[in-house]
């Protein structure tokens, strides 16, 4: 709820009205409303020529703060008769709407489900800078590798051994990088094939969920794997999913088995957030030409043609298979570069979109109970 505090003024004076004006005139470009209808202008308060304005976002975004804060000072200053204005801009996450009949898993707010049709377009690669462009961006992050026939994660984030139990039912997730990671490679040698019927892959997906102890988490990605099968359906049934991305290439078969996935999530009443071009050009290495060399565009006109947002494209370029080769992906590896960048600004157009949707008040009301006397 806006609250709003003014002295009395004379009509030349400015005003609450006049400032909050100039704020809807302000977009949130992750979100795609404006500051005002997107509920993010907390408290405006005018006092004399002084202006002070509490921005609250409901997804983090600590790299755009700066910016967001300049252009408003920037628009509000140009209010007759305000000298002034004072801007602080603070991050609340909450948890959001998720399928029916499905029940938040406790210490997580979100989950964020990465899919893809087809195999081999980067999703797991994604999914990973994705967690950590999140956790740069301010958040508190998790990942889960719902691959369980090809776990990639800990050899991206670098990690080994296998996680602990304090009381021998319970698993606590691995750290790396500040995310929080479980996956069936932490149980299992790096070289052992799972062959497993779908029944006990998709007990062991659950397990991995419900089992692992996370700790406060605003976000958990999961990294599915591709097509749609078994572990998508346990997703749609028993999980809590916030919303689901869908990782694709520019060329037409990937675009095929990504728009499969994409309406399997609509079938099962989970919101698309958007699409992520992968692999959009190619960047050499030696000279640092860019080249379309999958075919160009073939993400937004998928976006276009099923009406869900367009979130960004990332580049094939060595460095990124190098660093989650090497479990250090991009976002630690080179947090001030561009591909970083890149990934931070779709991190933030995949929360903002996130945050655009109904809030899950499951965990302000409590919980009725009937018993019989």
């Amino acid at each position: 709820m806006d609250t709003v505090s003014v002295k009395e003024k004379s009509a030349s004076e400015p005003t609450v009205e006049a400032v909050r004006e100039v704020l809807s005139g302000i977009e949130d470009p992750h979100m795609k409303r404006d500051l005002v209808a997107a509920g993010e202008v907390d408290e405006v308060i005018v006092d004399g020529d002084v202006a002070r304005i509490r921005i609250v976002l409901g997804y983090p975004a600590a790299s755009w703060t700066s910016l967001l804060e300049s252009l408003i000072q920037e628009r509000v200053v140009s209010v007759e008769g305000i000298q002034t204005a004072e801007v602080a801009i603070e991050t609340k996450i909450v948890g959001h709407e998720v399928q029916k009949g499905v029940s938040p898993i406790d210490g997580v707010r979100n989950m964020i489900a990465v899919a893809s049709g087809k195999g081999g377009v980067g999703k797991s690669t994604v999914s990973v800078n994705l967690a950590l462009a999140l956790a740069a961006e301010g958040s508190r992050v998790g990942i889960l590798d719902a691959d369980i026939y090809g776990p990639s994660q800990p050899r991206m984030l670098g990690i080994g051994g296998q996680p602990k139990s304090s009381d021998g039912k319970s698993l606590e997730p691995m750290i790396s990088h500040q995310l929080q990671a479980m996956s069936i490679g932490f149980l299992i040698d790096e070289e052992t094939p799972m062959i497993w019927r779908g029944p006990m892959v998709t007990q062991a997906l659950e397990q991995l969920l419900n089992d692992t102890r996370w700790d406060d988490l605003d976000y958990l990605v999961i990294d599915l794997p591709p097509g749609t099968g078994d572990t998508q359906l346990t997703l749609a049934q028993k999980v809590p999913v916030s919303g689901a991305l869908i990782v694709t290439t520019p060329q037409d078969i990937a675009l095929l088995d990504a728009k499969k996935a994409l309406k399997m999530f609509e079938k099962v009443e989970i919101p698309v957030l958007g699409v992520v071009e992968n692999m959009s050009t190619h960047i050499c290495s030696s000279c640092g030409h860019e080249e379309h060399i999958f075919g160009e565009g073939g993400g937004s006109r998928m976006a276009s043609e099923y009406e869900v947002d367009y979130l960004g494209e990332i580049p094939l370029a060595r460095s990124i298979r190098e660093g989650t080769d090497s479990g250090k992906p991009t976002v630690v590896s080179e947090p001030d570069g561009q591909l970083a960048d890149i990934y931070r600004a779709i991190a933030r157009n995949v929360s903002g979109r996130l945050a655009a949707r109904k809030r899950d008040y499951t965990d302000v009301f409590p919980s009725i109970v009937i018993q019989n006397s």
